[in-house]
């Protein structure tokens, strides 16, 4: 129902107009008089009717002047203008209001209802458009967002798009770059994430960085994609990614790499997305959870054309060998050449590969196939470093096989070394040469660095403490001393001067003497 205030010095008149017309046939409700327009004024200021019935000519204020200090502060109110003078002027002035009803006294119940009837038609369509207007604007702040998105895919996706149509766009987003020039930075999660993670790390984004510097932003396929504007404000850019990422981790317990963008005008933005897709690519080498920028990839075109070349033989023969410390400081350095080389990730897989399967056939024959079958995983390895990471795992393990296997051997070895030797203690031939040629079969030098090894004595030092001691027990037990017949009972032979010898260095007293001593 609409209010209505009836303004006029005659009352009469009021009391006429008020009796007469049906307010409520017409929605309406007469809700107060005023006698002029400063009672009129005061009146619209605490009730707010929504049309005024008014008389021009008043005292204090005019109607005129009525509707002028209304519609500065409320041209909302409708007005309707009553008098008795037909001059244009007065219709000319209420027209620059707004005023579109203007009646001549004396009016009847016919002409105030009919006009009464067109303001209200008047209202309700203005109420009408405002509230059509209303839902479009609500309707739009649920479509822009997705619109400004849109916008950023394709500027920097379609190759048409230039400074006109940022112009455009920008006047309709109500975005600015005047002088300034933009960046792009291109967020990827690592790891397994879900849709809800790429729209986290976006907010995280712009609240860190601020609306005054994040122009646009978007999902671009696995990628989370912001336009920025160049800011002198502290902290800097590196400072402000890093505590993004924290932030992202600490929540989610997610990392991820960012690919940022040079500076440059707004046009070239293609060109930097392109540049930051290529950042991406080098978290092969430099790691996921990284910051790249150009600087972190640039190189020289002749190392992008330098073959790689690795000889893999020594490395291999250690592992083989089970020496996991060489090949642990072989396998990292093989790792930083492969690094510095800076090819693509499949090239660079390429190289891996081969020198992995060469690694496998050092091992037990009989794992092979399990650790060939695990090539499979080189296709879910996005990074150098989980590639290095596997690659050691691997090779350790099967160094680590090696080596205790190599270790049961050459017990076997020794085991076999000091059952001859307990044999042939009495024999004067017996040499480490002697059993490496016509006993074990196997290289000589080979064997003395085993049993050193695996003894902690050399085997001609071992042989002669074994025989000083079976000589000493054997004076102890039979108190008998013939040196001749030790001499050849121990290896010596036909020199019994020479057993002596050796006999009074080992323990300090000649065989007679240590008989005696005690």
């Amino acid at each position: 129902m609409y209010k209505v205030l009836l303004v006029d010095d005659e009352r009469i008149i009021v009391e006429g107009i008020s009796l007469t017309v049906s307010w409520e046939a017409y929605n309406t409700e007469l809700i107060g008089t005023a006698r002029n327009g400063i009672e009129a004024l005061s009146f619209i200021e605490t009730h707010m009717p929504d049309i005024v019935i008014s008389d021009i000519k008043m005292p204090g204020m005019n109607g005129l002047q009525l509707v002028e200090k209304v519609y500065e502060r409320f041209p909302q109110i409708a007005f309707i203008l009553l008098s008795g003078f037909s001059e244009f002027d007065y219709a000319r002035t209420a027209m620059q209001f707004g005023v579109k009803h203007y009646l001549l006294k004396p009016c009847n119940e016919n002409t105030i209802t009919e006009a009464l009837t067109e303001v209200i038609e008047e209202l309700e369509n203005q109420h009408s458009q405002q509230s059509f207007m209303l839902n479009i604007q609500k309707e739009l702040s649920k479509v822009l967002p997705h619109a400004k998105e849109q916008f950023l895919k394709e500027l920097v996706t379609n190759k048409m798009y230039g400074q006109r149509d940022w112009d455009d766009y920008g006047r309709l987003f109500h975005i600015t770059v005047d002088n300034h020039k933009v960046q792009l930075l291109l967020f990827q999660i690592e790891g397994d994430f879900e849709y809800e993670h790429m729209f986290a790390i976006k907010n995280i984004a712009q609240d860190v960085l601020g609306n005054s510097i994040v122009l646009l932003s978007t999902t671009i396929g696995k990628h989370v994609l912001l336009l920025i504007k160049e800011t002198d404000e502290s902290p800097p850019l590196f400072s402000r990614l890093m505590e993004i990422k924290q932030t992202f981790t600490a929540y989610y317990k997610l990392d991820a790499t960012v690919a940022v963008s040079d500076l440059g005008h707004i046009v070239n933005a293609r060109k930097m997305y392109r540049d930051t897709l290529e950042c991406l690519n080098y978290r092969f080498y430099l790691g996921e959870g990284s910051i790249i920028t150009k600087n972190d990839i640039e190189g020289g075109d002749d190392d992008f054309l330098r073959p790689f070349i690795y000889d893999e033989e020594p490395l291999c023969m250690h592992v083989k060998s089970g020496d996991w410390a060489y090949v642990k400081a072989e396998l990292q350095n093989y790792f930083t050449l492969l690094a510095e080389s800076r090819m693509d990730t499949h090239l660079s897989k390429s190289y891996v590969i081969p020198l992995y399967v060469s690694i496998v056939r050092q091992g037990n024959p009989e794992e092979i196939n399990e650790y060939l079958q695990k090539i499979v995983s080189f296709d879910q390895f996005n990074t150098l470093r989980t590639i290095e990471q596997f690659v050691m795992e691997n090779t350790e393990q099967i160094c680590l096989n090696n080596f205790q296997s190599h270790t049961k051997k050459h017990s076997i070895i020794i085991h076999k070394m000091l059952h001859v030797i307990e044999e042939q203690i009495a024999n004067p031939e017996l040499s480490l040469n002697w059993v490496a040629s016509e006993i074990l079969y196997m290289n000589a030098d080979y064997l003395g660095k085993l049993f050193k090894k695996e003894t902690g004595d050399k085997f001609s030092n071992y042989v002669m403490r074994l025989r000083m001691e079976r000589a000493m027990s054997e004076i102890e037990q039979t108190g008998d001393v013939k040196v001749f017949e030790l001499a050849e009972k121990l290896g010596f032979g036909d020199n019994p001067q020479y057993f002596s010898q050796v006999f009074k260095k080992y323990t300090g007293f000649t065989p007679s003497e240590y008989k005696r001593s005690p």
